[in-house]
C-alpha cells in the first residue's frame, strides 16, 4: 500500500522505475556530502548512481522527469549541479588553483550548448512538412533522407552525455592530484561536442532538405486532383482523443464504393492514430486546409463536435454529417451544433427519437439509421455462467465531462463503494476496472478517486493471491500464464521491431509511413493474438486495473460477464453482447425518473450512490438467466437497429445515396452558373441572344 502510494505521489509506472527515480535523487546530497569530506572514491560512487537512475528513467520515459522538470530541476540543471558539485571536491581537495581553469572549460562547454540546440530546432523545422501523410506515395514530391536516428533522438540528453570525458578528468585529479588529467578530459570534452555539431551541418544543405511549404501543397494538390478521394473522415482533437477517429478506421476501409480518406488536424493525434491502409493527411494549419483542393470530395463524416470543424464544413461541393463516436442519452449525444450538418446518422430508431424530444432544430428527415458497424466484434453472451470460473464484472464509468452535473459520472459519488462492494461481495466476482481516458483531465477530485480505486484494486488482488481458494489455481497454472506472458513479451518486441521509429524527422516519418494490405492483415492478427495472451497470462480469478488503448474496451466486453457503467455508449455498445449490466443513477433522480430520462436504463439494473442494488446485478451474473433479458433483447435493436441488414452494408448505402446527393446539387449548381448560361444561349437570326438574362 505504502510502496503503491509513493509511486503515484512520484509519478513512476512501476518498481523498477521506482528504485531508479531514489537512486537518482540520493545521488545528489550523497555527492555533497563526500565532496565535503572530502572523498573522490565516495563521490565517484554517488556520481554513479546518480548517472544511471537518470539514464533508466530517459529510457523508460518516466514522468517522474516531467514533474522533475516543473520543479525546475530538469536535465541541464541536473548535469550543471552535478559538475558543480565536482569543482566542490576539487575546491575541498585544496586543488582550487586548477578549479579556475576548470571553470573555464565548463563555460566553453555550456557555451557550446546554445549553437547545438539552435541547429536542432531550426534542422526539425526545415524537416518539418506542411502536412503529415500516411499512406501516401511520396515519391515524386522528394523527401531526402534525414539525419540518422542517433544523431537526433534525445539529442540534448545525448550531448549532455559528452560532458563524460571531462567529469572523468576532473575526478582523476581530484584522487591522484595529477592536473593534466583535468586538461585531456575537458579538451576531449570540447571536441566531442564540436563534433557533434559538425556531423549536423550537412544536413542543411538543399539537396537534403525537404521542398518548402509552397511546393509542398502544390504537390498534395495534385495528389487530390489524381486520387480523388470521395469520401473524408475529418477528426480533430486531443491526444487522448485518439480513439474517436481509430472506431471508424475499419469501417472506411470496408467502404467498396468509395475512396476514403483521413484529414486529422493535429500531429499528436497522426501518432496514435491505429493501423490502417487508408491514406492519412495530418493538417494542422487552418489556411493550408482551406486553400486545399477538396473539390472531388462529397461526404464528409465527424466523430466529434469542435469547433475545428468549421474549416471542412465551409466547402460546399459535399455533404456533411455527424457521425459521433458513440450512441447514448448523453447531453452530448443532442448537441444543438448538430444542426450544421446535412445528416445525423445515428445507430438505431433511439437517436432519431432523442433528437426529436430535444427540439435542437434537427429535422427528422436529415437523420439516418445506420446502426454500429464496430460492434461486429462483439461476443454475444451465451446466459450460461461458467461452471468453473467466478464471474467477471466490468467497471467502465465515463468520465467528469465539461460540467459539475453530478450524472455525468459515477465516478466521483459511487466509484468506491460499488467496486469495494464488488471485490467485499460473499459470492466472489473477479473485477476489471476500465476508466475512460478523459478521466481527471478537468476535475481533480476524479483523479484521486481514480488512484483510490486503484489501490483498493490491488490491495483486494494481493488478497486474492493469498486466498487458499485461489491460491491452488494459481499454482496448478503457473506454467502456462507464465508461458503466455513470455509470449506476449516476444509479440510486444517484436511488433515494436516491426513498427518504424517515430521521431521529429516529419518528413522521412511521413515518406515512409506505409501500410501495405498484408502488413495491416498482419498487424490485426498479432492484435487478436496479444488480447488472447493477455487473458490467459492473467488468470481468470485476477481482479485488474486495465488502462491504456490495450486491450480494448471491447475486448473487455468480451472478457466480462456483466458490466457497471454510466450513462455513455458505453452501456449502448455492451447491449449488442446481451448480457446483464448495472447503471448508476448518480444525479439521484430514482429508479422510475431515471428509466424515463434515459433510453438505455431500461433494461438495467439501476444502483444509487451506495451501490444499493449490486447484489441483483450479481445474481444475474451468477443465475444462468435473469428477468431483463426479454427487456435487453427488445431494446437492444430500438438502441442499435436491427441485425439485418448487416450495419456495414447500412452504412456504405448511407454513404452511397448522400454521395449522389452531393453530386446532383453540384450539377444543379453548375447548371445554373453564368457561365452554364452564357454557354448554352443560342443567337436568334435577328442577333438577339434567348439566353437567361
Amino acid at each position: 500500500m505504502i510502496r503503491a502510494l509513493l509511486r503515484r505521489l512520484v509519478g513512476v509506472a512501476s518498481g523498477a522505475e521506482l528504485v531508479a527515480a531514489l537512486v537518482m535523487v540520493v545521488g545528489y546530497p550523497l555527492m555533497l556530502a563526500t565532496a565535503l569530506l572530502p572523498s573522490a572514491v565516495g563521490f565517484a560512487f554517488a556520481a554513479v548512481c546518480s548517472y544511471l537512475g537518470d539514464h533508466f528513467l530517459h529510457r523508460r520515459g518516466s514522468y517522474v522527469l516531467v514533474r522533475f522538470g516543473k520543479a525546475r530541476l530538469g536535465l541541464t540543471i541536473r548535469f550543471l549541479i552535478r559538475q558543480l558539485l565536482l569543482l566542490l571536491l576539487l575546491i575541498r581537495s585544496e586543488l582550487a588553483d586548477e578549479a579556475v581553469f576548470y571553470v573555464a572549460g565548463l563555460l566553453v562547454f555550456y557555451g557550446l550548448q546554445a549553437p547545438h540546440t539552435g541547429l536542432v530546432m531550426v534542422l526539425r523545422r526545415k524537416r518539418r512538412l506542411p502536412i503529415t501523410t500516411r499512406n501516401i506515395d511520396l515519391s515524386t514530391l522528394p523527401v531526402p533522407d534525414g539525419p540518422p536516428r542517433w544523431l537526433t533522438y534525445r539529442a540534448v540528453e545525448k550531448v549532455l552525455h559528452t560532458e563524460v570525458p571531462m567529469f572523468l578528468g576532473l575526478l582523476g585529479v581530484a584522487a591522484t592530484d595529477e592536473a593534466a588529467l583535468g586538461y585531456a578530459g575537458i579538451a576531449g570534452t570540447i571536441a566531442l561536442v564540436l563534433g557533434y555539431l559538425l556531423v549536423l551541418l550537412p544536413f542543411f544543405r538543399a539537396r537534403k532538405l525537404p521542398p518548402d511549404p509552397e511546393r509542398t501543397l502544390e504537390w498534395f494538390d495534385g495528389w487530390l486532383r489524381t486520387h480523388r478521394p470521395t469520401v473524408a473522415l475529418y477528426f480533430s482533437g486531443s491526444k487522448d482523443s485518439a480513439y474517436q477517429v481509430n472506431m471508424w478506421l475499419e469501417t472506411l476501409e470496408r467502404l467498396d464504393d468509395e475512396r476514403p480518406v483521413v484529414i486529422l488536424r493535429e500531429r499528436a493525434i497522426m501518432a496514435r492514430l491505429a493501423t490502417t491502409t487508408l491514406p492519412v493527411l495530418c493538417v494542422p494549419s487552418a489556411v493550408h486546409l482551406m486553400q486545399m483542393d477538396l473539390s472531388t470530395l462529397r461526404v464528409g463524416l465527424y466523430p466529434a463536435n469542435v469547433g475545428k470543424n468549421l474549416h471542412l464544413l465551409r466547402v460546399p461541393t459535399m455533404k456533411h454529417v455527424f457521425v459521433g463516436h458513440g450512441d447514448s442519452d448523453k447531453i452530448a449525444s443532442i448537441n444543438p451544433f448538430a444542426k450544421a450538418y446535412d445528416e445525423v446518422w445515428t445507430a438505431g430508431r433511439a437517436g432519431r427519437d432523442r433528437y426529436a424530444l430535444a427540439d435542437v432544430g434537427v429535422r427528422d428527415e436529415d437523420i439516418v439509421e445506420v446502426g454500429r458497424p464496430q460492434l461486429a466484434g462483439i461476443t454475444a453472451g451465451t446466459g450460461q455462467p461458467s461452471a468453473d470460473h467466478v464471474p467477471t464484472v466490468l467497471y467502465a464509468p465515463t468520465w467528469e465531462g465539461w460540467t459539475d452535473d453530478p450524472g455525468n459520472t459515477s465516478l466521483l459519488l459511487a466509484g468506491e463503494n460499488i467496486v469495494r462492494r464488488l471485490l467485499e461481495s460473499e459470492r466472489p466476482v473477479r473485477v476489471l476496472y476500465k476508466p475512460h481516458p478523459f478521466t481527471g483531465t478537468r476535475d481533480r477530485e476524479a483523479g484521486v478517486v481514480h488512484r483510490r480505486i486503484v489501490a483498493l484494486i490491488e490491495e483486494a488482488a494481493a488478497r486474492r493471491a493469498a486466498d487458499p481458494r485461489f491460491a491452488a489455481e494459481a499454482e496448478r497454472t503457473a506454467e502456462e500464464r507464465a508461458r503466455a506472458q513470455a509470449a506476449l513479451d516476444g509479440l510486444a518486441t517484436a511488433g515494436a521491431a516491426l513498427t518504424p521509429a517515430a521521431g521529429w524527422d516529419d518528413a522521412s516519418v511521413s515518406r515512409d509511413a506505409q501500410t501495405p494490405l498484408d502488413q495491416a492483415a498482419g498487424e490485426e492478427r498479432r492484435l487478436a493474438e496479444r488480447n488472447e495472451l493477455y487473458w490467459r497470462a492473467l488468470g481468470w480469478w485476477q481482479h485488474r486495473v486495465v488502462t491504456g488503448p490495450e486491450p480494448r474496451l471491447f475486448d473487455c466486453f468480451n472478457e466480462s460477464d456483466a458490466l457497471v457503467s454510466d450513462i455513455s455508449s458505453v452501456v449502448s455498445d455492451w447491449i449488442a453482447s446481451g448480457k446483464p449490466y448495472a447503471v448508476t443513477d448518480s444525479a439521484g433522480l430514482g429508479e422510475d425518473e431515471f428509466k424515463r430520462q434515459n433510453t438505455a436504463v431500461r433494461a438495467a439494473v439501476v444502483l444509487t450512490n451506495e451501490a444499493t442494488g449490486i447484489d441483483r446485478l450479481l445474481d444475474a451474473a451468477h443465475a444462468p438467466a435473469d428477468p431483463l433479458a426479454a427487456a435487453r433483447t427488445e431494446l437492444r435493436d430500438y438502441l442499435l437497429g436491427p441485425d439485418e441488414p448487416p450495419s456495414q452494408e447500412r452504412f456504405a448505402a448511407a454513404v452511397r445515396d448522400l454521395a449522389t446527393k452531393a453530386e446532383a446539387r453540384n450539377l444543379a449548381q453548375e447548371a445554373t452558373s453564368p457561365e452554364a448560361r452564357e454557354a448554352t444561349a443560342s443567337p436568334r437570326p435577328d442577333g438577339v441572344n434567348t439566353g437567361a438574362v
